[in-house]
């Protein structure tokens, strides 16, 4: 169900706008298009389980995934998650092996065990997010891929999607431009300015807080939030326009005969 916030138009965003007027939808990745975050959380938990235990310092959770982890950069997650635990480790460098003692390394390896169970298990797209996918395309609409995973493409592929984004944005593009990652908004302004756009044409599609963030903090036509276990509260306060439990309950806001209702 769609649930628009309850504060007045006035405290709302002036830059927010209704979904038939964007011209580029902006979609994360994880959680949005597929639901490789379970894959993540799965991932993260068996990295930081053994290792928060070895440290003695309080125990891992999926609420730590969520409050520390989720749309952050992988390495920038690691770090959040030590930090919370006030475990300080060296920073050390993205070629250190998986089973080194620094951020880099940590990070490394969670990497290798999120490319283990992708393996394993596969990924399939979410039917709402394509069915959504399939309409602002038929509309017209261009679309990118920003992630803060380095593993953006192979799970497009995985998922059977990679031909229909001409645009990624993900953590190789970050590094290798300089750009900050989420909850800056760098990467979305990226992924508009490679669609020809202006931001203010394009939504920002994200279910993660600090994805949300990262749309509240640039000037985007509107940000839409997918309630995958954060909570439409949470989404709304940080600053989503729209909130929705799946994507496919925005195609009837993409017809541009509908009237607006009260």
């Amino acid at each position: 169900m769609t649930h628009l916030p309850t504060s007045t138009p006035d405290e709302r965003s002036e830059r927010a706008t209704r979904p038939r007027d964007i011209r580029g939808w902006l979609f994360d990745l994880d959680g949005v298009l597929t639901p490789t975050a379970i894959v993540h959380m799965h991932a993260w938990s068996r990295l930081f389980t053994p290792y928060l235990e070895a440290h003695g310092a309080a125990p891992y959770t999926d609420a730590d995934y969520f409050a520390y982890i989720d749309g952050m950069p992988r390495y920038d997650g690691v770090r959040s998650l030590l930090e919370s635990r006030g475990i300080h480790v060296p920073e050390g460098t993205p070629a250190d092996p998986p089973e080194a003692d620094t951020v880099c390394g940590l990070g490394n390896r969670k990497n290798a065990a999120f490319n283990e169970t992708l393996a394993d298990e596969g990924v399939a797209p979410y039917p709402a997010s394509v069915a959504f996918l399939d309409a602002v395309q038929a509309a017209g609409c261009l679309v990118a891929v920003v992630s803060s995973s380095k593993n953006a493409p192979s799970v497009l592929e995985a998922a059977g999607i990679a031909d229909r984004f001409e645009v990624v944005v993900d953590g190789a593009v970050a590094a290798r431009e300089g750009l900050p990652g989420k909850p800056a908004p760098d990467t979305y302004e990226r992924a508009a300015e490679l669609l020809g756009l202006p931001t203010t044409a394009c939504a920002v599609v994200e279910d993660a807080e600090s994805g949300v963030k990262s749309g509240a903090a640039g000037d985007f036509g509107l940000v839409v939030g997918v309630d995958r276990g954060v909570g439409r509260d949470v989404l709304e306060r940080l600053g989503a326009d729209v909130v929705v439990d799946e994507l496919d309950e925005l195609i009837p806001d993409l017809d541009p005969n509908r009237k607006d209702t009260t």
